[in-house]
């Protein structure tokens, strides 16, 4: 019976771990403790403010596991990077910031593009965080982010996943 070397079973593992897609790793941090992160997104999401635009990079949280892990257990990130979940219709949505140390805005927007409201997120909280009215898409940001860019009630956001439903 032939024997693989170490070497070469350590060489096997790491090409598969580095060839491993995002939704495999994105089933990883409910398991293991450790942040989920997401491909950046090609096109940048656009706040159209009262001080003009402002641009964010973003991770896009499209899948129910993507969604249900989001920003869990990060402990740091830009503040020009945010994450954007999308939901498949509009509907009652509410998070909450378990496993999740970091501190954040919740930016809740409806089909039109727009944002509904900007709720905070405390670290570790289970309270529910959820606004007056049905929802498409949440932006999380770091918190204080969204007042600092001008993102209140009202602001359009536009990105191309936004978009193709509120055009």
């Amino acid at each position: 019976m032939h024997r693989p070397s170490w070497t070469a079973a350590l060489l096997a593992i790491s090409l598969i771990a580095t060839a491993a897609p995002v939704p495999v790793l994105a089933q990883a941090p409910a398991a293991t403790g450790s942040p989920m992160i997401l491909e950046t997104d090609p096109a940048p999401l656009v706040a159209e403010t009262a001080n003009g635009e402002k641009l964010f990079t973003i991770e896009v949280a499209d899948e129910d596991h993507e969604r249900a892990a989001g920003l869990m257990f990060r402990t740091e990130m830009r503040d020009d990077h945010g994450m954007l979940f999308e939901f498949q219709q509009t509907r009652p949505v509410a998070f909450w910031m378990k496993n999740t140390p970091m501190p954040l805005d919740l930016v809740f927007i409806g089909e039109d593009g727009k944002v509904i409201a900007v709720l905070p997120g405390e670290p570790f909280s289970t309270a529910s965080i959820t606004p007056d009215a049905p929802t498409r898409f949440v932006l999380e940001l770091k918190a204080g982010t969204a007042q600092k860019a001008g993102i209140v009630d009202g602001v359009r956001l536009r990105h191309p996943r936004i978009d193709v439903v509120a055009d």
